[in-house]
């Protein structure tokens, strides 16, 4: 039994190894330089291969479902719930950059280069950066921490600090403010819920008013 238990424990910290310390990896770096798919696609590879990656151990090396990583079934209130959600973090944000604006704080110039990519492109990469970072963080990350600490907060702690500390390689300060935000709130959504397509849903929408709409408006600077 206690062997057991310890191997279990073990293969819950490779599945933490891979769900939250590849995100911090240069490899979308290294796919966009030698992939040979390009600039868009290049990156991608990785954080689709991530996706499968936490999907397949789920099912195949841990054999569980992947109910256990918050893949439950959508009950009626999660759309308006996410709706919700994602005006709390857009208003959050508004009010973020404003001081940023202030203090003269702005994102790096690789974020900026997102508004300049297809309209389609970025319709996909908030789909993707929705389903991907919730699976990972929220999903597999605090599920798994919870599992192997019994603490609820601590993995929604570890999970909201890490959440936070990847945006900023990409976009600076800047960013990493705005994503702690919307870290907190998608969190604090989750341990609510514990359902994760509110979250990505919440995220997913949040992702389309910055990628979509704000470059439409000609808010960005």
């Amino acid at each position: 039994m206690a062997q057991s238990r310890n191997e279990n424990r073990i293969l819950i910290v490779i599945g933490l190894l891979i769900a939250l310390g590849l995100p911090f990896s240069h490899l979308s770096s290294w796919g966009k330089a030698h992939s040979g798919l390009g600039p868009l696609w290049g990156g991608e590879v990785f954080w689709l291969a991530l996706f499968l990656l936490i999907v397949v151990y789920v099912l195949v090396v841990e054999r569980k479902s992947l109910s256990s990583i918050g893949f439950r079934s959508v009950t009626p209130m999660a759309i308006p719930i996410a709706i919700a959600a994602a005006f709390v973090i857009a208003a959050g944000d508004v009010v973020i950059s404003s001081v940023e604006a202030v203090f003269h704080l702005a994102v790096k110039t690789q974020i900026n280069a997102l508004f300049l990519t297809p309209l389609w492109f970025r319709f996909y990469l908030a789909a993707r950066a929705a389903i991907v970072e919730e699976t990972a963080f929220r999903g597999y990350g605090f599920e798994r921490l919870t599992d192997l600490t019994g603490s609820k907060w601590l993995a929604a702690l570890v999970t909201f600090a890490l959440f936070t500390a990847a945006h900023y390689p990409g976009g600076g300060l800047a960013l990493a403010l705005v994503a702690a935000w919307g870290g907190l709130v998608l969190t604090l959504l989750y341990l609510w819920r514990r359902n994760i397509w509110t979250t990505i849903i919440a995220h997913w929408l949040t992702d389309l008013v910055g990628l979509v709409l704000v470059p439409a408006m000609g808010l960005h600077h």
